[in-house]
């Protein structure tokens, strides 16, 4: 029997059921080892992100929760999910009860995970030194906290603007009896990050304060600073239940109360809960999975939840948003966003959407154009207005090709390929040495190699968008810097290989150093997606692509020189915790031996992927680390972003129908499928034999299906035969 849980809507004049997929999404995993997700409320892609803090630094402290944790400090209304650094966690408010404290060694609380539940746009727990229950949920641009308190003289609500990033800059209002107001300048990983904050309550409050630098004043109205925090009390009897309604902006405390007025006009917090879930049902709804193990279920909408948390709603319903230069701009007929994670998200979350939401990867290209007018380049790494640079290559530009290339319409084209050369013509990050000399020398800027090898990937990219819009002496250009690649290759070693004129001596491939980025040669030398033919040439064909892979798998897991957190998830050499191994295990089906795609990407998938806290095997990464199991559980995946083929892995779904924004569907069933039985039998497309290892983008948007027969044995003969094997290649 197939798994999924129905609920029944009534209209007068008929019946139908609905899907609750979030009854499948356990908004925990990732919160524990090193995923660094939250497990608060938030919806689809929304401004808001209000969550419970639980740490205050430390690497596993990046999403200000750790499932390990035993306290919290309070709730905050901004997070990132999945990621390195330690920005946001914005306007923390805590409840307490008692005498007014406002460190946080001493507001904070002890809390039992037997007491503790979430859900999707959905989150509480019971604070045990307080016996407070709090409970919170989320729209778009809004927070809405439920504390219900026991019976007590003096039940506080604390707001604290000290918390995580140093506040540079911050003010704090108290208006009337129910509302506080203020923004605050904070700079971290962001350097300049703007927040603005409306809270209003349900009950009048009976006591206020203001301190600054931890020195109180009582009932002080307003104050500006850099180290600012405040309280409001209530009298309250047993089970008295006040609601905090938290509106945010970027722009001023007067959009941040535009936001609040606009959606949430009340304290309903049933219906916001309701309304939260019926939009994650909706986006959820764009891929409907079945499996006969719930636990499958489980992991696949956990990781599709995780792939629509960002990027963020970064404008106020005005439209109006911070640009890159700081300034304040309108964004008419679309939407703008933030958080753009790319040198993650382009392997597979941006494909991914580009699937199933090609309005809103419109959208992002349209906020990636206005980036760039107004702040002069792409997004490499962009965080509430404010370009950290962080990470490699200009990865803005295969998330602009997937989208041209693949239909999505609503944006200037030709703006996005001025804005994609502007990047790649730079002369920063290593571009002087890579222009002149076709590679980044080892004596020059550091990971030269992988810069190398990425950059060379990234000018494919803009080749293929120069070519779709006839810019034919662009397409020259660029097709040809797409092959440095091979600048860096060492035929006599097979592997990728700092060089300065010469090759680096001594060389170890298993050694992470400064020449690579979060890796070593092993993981990168297989990074080529852009020509993968061309790189088994170099290997002398492909069974030395086959036999390099294999070795790839089987070697020792050691790693010389510093090991980086980042480096999880290993298989050999193979590293599923970081990006740049994503793709790795689909090259089989290139070399033509796809039931080792098949047997591979199975292991990957059972164990990297678990439904618990520490079930993700390396930092979620803005959606990426979901992305790959949502492509590979419906049994496809993107090698390449930007051309028109996606190679077939293993689906653990017993069926995978994507929705498409057309109103066509596309299934992919796997008939016989179980643990054991890993292999692909033979395959029909739309009822028809089909024998390639690879299925086109063409296919996936003309709506069908593809069943496949899955065994417990290979069958060596399905997709490896001529003209049945996926090819990259630059003639």
């Amino acid at each position: 029997m197939k798994k999924f849980i129905t609920l029944f809507l009534f209209f007068p004049a008929f019946l139908f059921a609905q899907k609750d997929f979030t009854s499948y999404v356990n908004t925990f995993i990732g919160t524990g080892g090193h995923g660094h997700t939250f497990p608060g409320a938030t919806v689809p892609f929304g401004m808001m992100q209000l969550s419970p803090d639980t740490r205050l630094s430390g690497w596993d402290g990046c999403s200000g929760y750790h499932y390990s944790d035993k306290k919290i400090y309070g709730f905050s209304h901004t997070h990132l999910s999945g990621t390195g650094c330690k920005d946001y966690g914005d306007v923390l408010l805590m409840p307490t009860t008692g005498k007014v404290k406002l460190s946080n060694k001493k507001y904070n609380s002890t809390f039992s995970k037997a007491n503790e539940k979430a859900s999707a746009g959905y989150y509480s727990v019971l604070l045990d030194k307080h016996n407070i229950k709090a409970e919170l949920t989320a729209t778009t641009r809004t927070g809405l906290h439920k504390y219900t308190f026991p019976k007590s003289e003096q039940a506080n609500i604390i707001l604290d603007l000290t918390h995580r990033d140093l506040a540079k800059k911050s003010e704090i209002n108290i208006n009337g009896t129910n509302e506080i107001s203020g923004f605050r300048l904070s700079t971290d990983w962001a350097k300049d990050q703007y927040l603005y904050f409306v809270i209003q309550f349900s009950k009048p409050f009976k006591n206020y304060g203001i301190a600054k630098a931890d020195a109180l004043t009582q009932n002080a109205q307003h104050d500006t600073g850099s180290f600012l925090k405040a309280y409001v009390s209530f009298e309250t009897t047993e089970g008295e239940v006040i609601y905090a309604k938290v509106g945010i902006s970027a722009i001023s405390i007067e959009g941040a109360r535009k936001n609040l007025q606009a959606e949430q006009p009340a304290f309903d917090f049933d219906k916001t809960v309701a309304d939260a879930k019926a939009s994650w049902n909706k986006e959820l709804g764009k891929i409907e999975a079945e499996s006969k193990d719930e636990s499958v279920l489980r992991t696949f909408y956990s990781a599709l939840y995780h792939a629509m948390v960002a990027p963020n709603v970064y404008q106020d319903v005005d439209g109006k948003y911070r640009g890159r230069d700081l300034q304040i701009h309108e964004a008419k007929d679309f939407t703008y966003y933030t958080v753009f994670s790319l040198w993650d998200t382009y392997r597979a979350l941006h494909p991914l959407l580009t699937l199933i939401d090609k309005k809103r990867s419109a959208d992002f290209i349209r906020t990636f154009n206005k980036q760039y007018q107004e702040g002069g380049l792409l997004p490499v790494w962009e965080l509430s207005a404010c370009e950290t640079n962080c990470m490699i290559g200009y990865h803005s530009v295969p998330v602009i090709a997937e989208a041209v290339l693949k239909g999505v319409t609503g944006f200037d084209e030709n703006l996005a390929l001025e804005a994609m050369k502007k990047s790649a013509m730079e002369n920063r990050n290593g571009l002087k040495d890579y222009k002149e000399f076709g590679y980044i020398k080892f004596t020059g800027t550091g990971e030269n190699v992988s810069r190398t090898l990425e950059y060379a990937y990234d000018d494919w990219c803009i080749a293929m968008v120069a070519k779709k819009l006839g810019k034919m002496d662009d397409y020259k250009t660029y097709i040809q810097r797409a092959q440095n690649y091979k600048n860096v290759f060492d035929a006599s070693t097979g592997f990728m290989r700092p060089k300065s004129g010469a090759f680096l001596s001594p060389f170890d491939p298993y050694k992470v150093d400064h020449n690579f980025t979060e890796g070593n040669s092993w993981q990168y030398s297989f990074y080529v997606p852009q020509d993968i033919s061309g790189h088994m040439k170099l290997l002398g064909g492909k069974e030395k692509l086959a036999e390099k892979l294999d070795s790839l798998f089987t070697t020792s897991s050691k790693l010389t020189g510093h090991k980086q957190p980042d480096i999880s998830g290993m298989i050999g050499q193979y590293v599923h915790g970081n990006e740049p191994s994503h793709q790795i295990a689909y090259e089989y089906n290139y070399a033509g031996q796809p039931w080792k795609t098949q047997a591979m990407v199975r292991r990957i998938m059972k164990e990297m992927y678990q439904d618990q806290p520490d079930g993700l095997s390396g930092n979620e990464d803005c959606g990426q680390m979901s992305a790959w199991y949502i492509f590979s559980a419906m049994g496809f995946y993107p090698v390449c972003p930007g051309s028109d083929h996606y190679a077939i892995g293993s689906p653990v779904l017993d069926n995978g129908t994507l929705r498409f924004e057309s109103g066509k569907t596309f299934t992919v069933k796997a008939a016989n499928n179980s643990k054991e039985n890993v292999y692909i039998q033979s395959a029909t497309l739309n009822g028809t034999p089909y024998t390639k290892s690879y299925i086109t983008y063409q296919d996936l948007s003309n709506g069908g299906t593809l069943e496949l027969q899955m065994g417990s044995s290979p069958n060596k003969n399905w997709g490896s035969g001529a003209g049945d094997v996926p090819v990259t290649v630059i003639e």
